[in-house]
């Protein structure tokens, strides 16, 4: 099956969010399961030297946003194994460092979807799927639908629009890309089973509800995967000591290192982390309230990542507050991330809303123990003992409140008490299947379905 999965950014091209890592495994994942995948993304400040060290580019014709048509510039990345990248340069648009955020992200990215378009007439590769990520791409849905069965070859192809975050919805003032891509994709997915669910109400839908209940029937939801290589205990070489779940012990090696990390007393007390984007969205506000009460538990608390400022500071003040119990580490760090997957004991996650989330899924190869609001994909990948008995993951409560939080981690705190019931929850996070390669054959279905809806039947 021949798949173009279009996306605003892909790792490690440029990178914001949960989408670089999606465009990265999956086409991946596909690739290694023999179809041919091309990713086309914007040539994006970050993506220049790849695009020159491509070497042969070739312009290509693109209908102009004010009438005339303009050129852009295109570069092909083929590496054994991997699919191809396709790089879309201009000279205005796409040569700078944000890759969302501009004043002119409407026009910037309406050009890029008309260069998707200008590819997708190419005679050379067709596809059967055009995979659309989020509203960047997805005016591309209605122009399929349009344009299909006019272009030879391209009859039988079909859309499948993924939405990563529906709070996201773009920049755009006279319409919504988004719904637009809902109401014409010819299947749409989203990024864990729950949020596919939670969607289709007022809550959670940001207005569209209505109509994602209209294409309900077109609506899967499919978890992220996690690149497994990547995120290994057992060959991390940022760690202080490697482990798998048959030596486990050593994770306390990891645990002494960070507290000396993060110049933390080198105490006995179990410690909790939380790795994530200073925003409303992760809890960050009800994580503040709950600090006090979780320290005087006798559990100590660790938070790494930047964002809103005023989370910031109020951090910051409570560093101040239990020098000796809670650390801030205002910065996005890769190397340090996962030292505190490797040396937590608890990771929290009391977000308001997880559509998948991905915290939670590498604490638990790490073998720290997840302790999630049931939302989204927190709910779909938290398998908590009260529920799932001696298959438990980690543990989940339900309300948005400091309390609530506080009570998830007093019952966590009972469990790692008992030495073997802890073990044995390590032991089952560590060997939960959160691969790719897993959420590839998902889609794959999801692919033939949507070709299906078409009236043709999908290659194999």
């Amino acid at each position: 099956m021949n798949i173009l999965f279009c996306t605003a950014e892909a790792d490690p091209y440029a990178k914001v969010g949960g989408l670089a890592d999606v465009a990265l495994g999956l086409p991946r994942a596909l690739t290694r399961l023999g179809h041919d995948v091309r990713v086309v993304m914007p040539c994006h400040a970050t993506a220049e030297a790849a695009f020159v060290a491509a070497g042969h580019t070739r312009r290509l014709t693109v209908r102009g946003l004010i009438g005339e048509d303009i050129e852009v510039e295109v570069a092909t990345i083929t590496q054994p194994g991997e699919p191809t990248v396709v790089l879309v340069r201009d000279g205005h648009f796409f040569p700078r460092v944000h890759v969302y955020g501009e004043p002119d992200d409407l026009l910037r990215y309406q050009l890029f979807c008309r260069a998707i378009a200008a590819l997708l007439r190419e005679p050379d590769w067709q596809a059967d799927i055009v995979h659309l990520n989020d509203w960047h791409t997805a005016p591309l849905a209605y122009e399929m639908r349009l344009d299909s069965w006019s272009i030879p070859g391209l009859e039988h192809s079909a859309t499948v629009l993924t939405i990563h975050n529906l709070r996201y919805r773009g920049p755009d003032n006279f319409a919504d890309l988004l719904g637009n891509g809902i109401y014409y994709a010819d299947a749409i997915t989203t990024v864990s089973p729950r949020y596919a669910n939670e969607i289709l109400g007022w809550e959670h839908g940001e207005g569209l509800d209505d109509l994602l209940r209209l294409r309900q029937s077109a609506l899967t939801g499919i978890l992220n995967g996690l690149d497994t290589e990547v995120f290994d205990p057992a060959t991390d070489t940022k760690i202080a000591a490697n482990f798998d779940a048959s030596s486990i012990d050593k994770r306390s090696e990891n645990r002494a290192a960070l507290r000396k990390e993060l110049e933390m007393s080198p105490t006995t007390r179990p410690l909790a982390a939380l790795v994530t984007r200073l925003t409303n969205q992760k809890g960050i506000d009800v994580l503040m309230e709950a600090v006090p009460g979780i320290i005087a538990m006798g559990v100590d608390v660790a938070v790494l990542g930047n964002g809103d400022e005023a989370y910031e500071e109020s951090l910051g003040a409570l560093q101040v507050r239990y020098p000796n119990y809670f650390r801030l580490a205002p910065k996005f760090d890769d190397g340090m991330a996962r030292r505190m997957y490797a040396g937590s004991d608890f990771f929290l996650m009391p977000s308001k809303f997880e559509p998948c989330g991905i915290g939670q899924m590498i604490a638990m190869r790490y073998g720290s123990i997840p302790i999630g609001r049931r939302t989204g994909g927190l709910a779909d990948t938290i398998l908590d003992p009260w529920q799932h008995g001696d298959q438990g993951t980690g543990f989940l409560f339900d309300d948005y409140t400091p309390e609530a939080l506080m009570s998830g981690v007093e019952v966590a705190l009972g469990a790692y008490h008992d030495r073997s019931w802890w073990r044995t929850m390590q032991t089952n996070a560590m060997r939960q299947d959160f691969s790719w390669h897993s959420a590839a054959h998902r889609y794959l279905d999801v692919y033939r379905d949507a070709i299906r809806r078409r009236g043709f039947e999908p290659p194999e």
